[in-house]
């Protein structure tokens, strides 16, 4: 596996199975960002993404985690800092970061994946932690950090973060999540399940086809799908329109976690 930025083209699925049966998937895509390589390399090292600087397609690292700038040593140094605080020593291989853009200077990040590997030397660089991040669309965000995950085996976390006001804050999240070569193409799944105190509430995925950051892989993401991030928030607010037109019932928005981290 090479630690080249990459580019990911899929789909987005969401099914509810209860109490009214509503599901859409749309296509879309996504950066996988290897965040240490990203910040030992300056320049023309880096390729043609631009990171932190405005561009038609662009990443911040003021974006995530803590917001920091990358002065104060970016979303990484938020990482290291936060998994330290945790506990979790031996996550110093690379960081990829699962994420969508900023297009057009906009950006609206529903969840966003870390895969935190330990070093090439320590169990051949296995994958150690997952950080799942996740904004509302009342500004807030809140992270799980699933430890010592394992590729396609499915975990589990308390959900403690409001995130749909059709969907109240109880039970918990299933997560799997995959990375393989299919037919000499790498593609990457990420699958999120709530189940509320009933059971199985919410099925979600998303999944793509990865392949190199090139000019011309970021012409044809903004020539596909030009306003992204606004579609993004478009199809949100539709899903949201839809529960209500079928009478779902609608929660009032809890207060936010006084923890910053769920583990």
């Amino acid at each position: 596996m090479k630690n080249d930025p990459l580019i990911g083209f899929g789909q987005v699925r969401h099914t509810r199975v209860r109490p009214m049966h509503n599901a859409f998937t749309y296509p879309t895509y996504f950066l996988l960002l290897p965040m240490r390589t990203l910040a030992h390399n300056t320049g023309d090292e880096i390729g043609p993404l631009a990171i932190n600087r405005s561009a038609a397609l662009s990443f911040f690292d003021s974006d995530h985690g803590d917001g920091r700038p990358p002065e104060q040593g970016g979303s990484l140094s938020w990482l290291d800092e936060m998994l330290s605080g945790q506990g979790i020593a031996d996550a110093t291989g690379e960081i990829w970061l699962h994420c969508y853009p900023r297009v057009l200077g906009y950006t609206f990040k529903p969840v966003s994946f870390w895969y935190c590997h330990r070093a090439a030397n320590d169990q051949g660089g296995s994958l150690r932690a997952i950080v799942v991040e996740v904004n509302n669309t009342f500004g807030e965000r809140h992270c799980y950090l699933l430890d010592e995950p394992q590729w396609g085996v499915e975990v589990s976390a308390a959900k403690v973060f409001h995130v749909s006001p059709f969907c109240q804050v109880e039970g918990c999240y299933r997560f799997r999540f995959m990375r393989a070569m299919r037919a000499g193409q790498e593609r990457t799944v990420a699958r999120i399940d709530h189940d509320d105190a009933n059971g199985p509430l919410l099925q979600t995925s998303v999944n793509g086809t990865l392949e190199a950051i090139t000019k011309a892989s970021l012409r044809k993401a903004l020539w596909r799908y030009p306003a992204l991030t606004l579609g993004v928030v478009f199809h949100i607010h539709l899903q949201a329109a839809r529960l209500w037109l079928k009478n779902v019932n609608f929660f009032k928005k809890p207060r936010a976690p006084d923890v910053f981290v769920t583990r």
